[in-house]
């Protein structure tokens, strides 16, 4: 007898609808053109002449050292935050959920702005900061981690949550009937289920802290050796040299899509970022 449904052993016929495949192609294109324009316009000859220049080891140096303590402490302050923010309930929670991804959309340099007024030498912090212990926070290369922590730690904060969110909570519910306390569920139970979300969080926080620039010459300034950062280095050497500022964005190019087509596939799989 004849039904309405498909029969199981028919095959499905592959195609993507023009509609879908057009602007598909289109945005690729879009994204990957100017990358490919970078590769076909970079200085070949003169690349390793120009990476090995002392200032740009230095400035390639401090962004990865910046952007791994960065990232460091997005995860030590990010995930428990992610946690409170995904399983708590209290009044001003949405808000809260709002401030915390502020900085996504924030421009850049009203980061930096923000934190001049919060931790500057006359800031509603930092003035303290200063009279208590004579340390002042701007134009170190303190500041540049801070900055970056500041800007990257909400891509962490938004994959931990949104994970935390979709994890199944029964089984930390029966390792608190067992006797577990809340602090062991969340070392043994919790942290493992939503790992590479938290994974993923860390490479793409790592990723921004190692491209941020807006924030970092506001609130860190850019001196040689204390806080000029890669990013900051290419900016500087666009307005002298354009060709160098090619040869320097290709390493930062080169290092960003090694790393993430290295942990993409083993890291991002899986991951929920809302």
């Amino acid at each position: 007898m004849r039904t309405g449904s498909r029969p199981a052993d028919r095959a499905v016929r592959p195609g993507v609808p023009a509609a879908i495949a057009a602007p598909a192609v289109i945005g690729l294109v879009f994204l990957v053109l100017p990358l490919v324009a970078m590769l076909l316009r970079a200085p070949w000859r003169n690349l390793g002449r120009l990476l090995t220049q002392s200032d740009v080891v230095s400035a390639l140096v401090l962004s990865l050292e910046c952007a791994t303590v960065a990232t460091a402490i997005s995860l030590l302050l990010g995930v428990p935050l992610a946690w409170v923010l995904a399983r708590l309930h209290f009044p001003g929670i949405g808000l809260a959920r709002a401030v915390v991804t502020l900085p996504l959309v924030l421009p850049p340099v009203v980061g930096g702005i923000a934190l001049l007024l919060a931790l500057g030498r006359n800031g509603i912090v930092g003035r303290y900061l200063y009279l208590w212990s004579g340390v002042t926070l701007p134009f170190t290369t303190a500041a540049v981690v801070v900055a970056e922590t500041f800007v990257a730690m909400p891509f962490l904060i938004v994959s931990v949550e949104g994970a935390l969110r979709a994890a199944d909570r029964d089984i930390e519910e029966a390792a608190v009937t067992l006797g577990a306390s809340r602090l062991t569920v969340f070392r043994r139970v919790t942290l493992p289920g939503v790992g590479p979300s938290v994974a993923a969080g860390a490479v793409l926080c790592w990723a921004r802290a190692l491209g941020e620039f807006g924030a970092t010459i506001t609130f860190a300034g850019n001196f040689p050796g204390t806080t000029q950062t890669m990013p900051l280095k290419i900016y500087e050497a666009f307005q002298l040299d354009p060709q160098a500022s090619v040869a320097l964005g290709l390493v930062l190019l080169l290092v960003a899509v090694a790393i993430l087509t290295a942990l993409r596939g083993r890291w991002l799989q899986g991951a929920t970022i809302q």
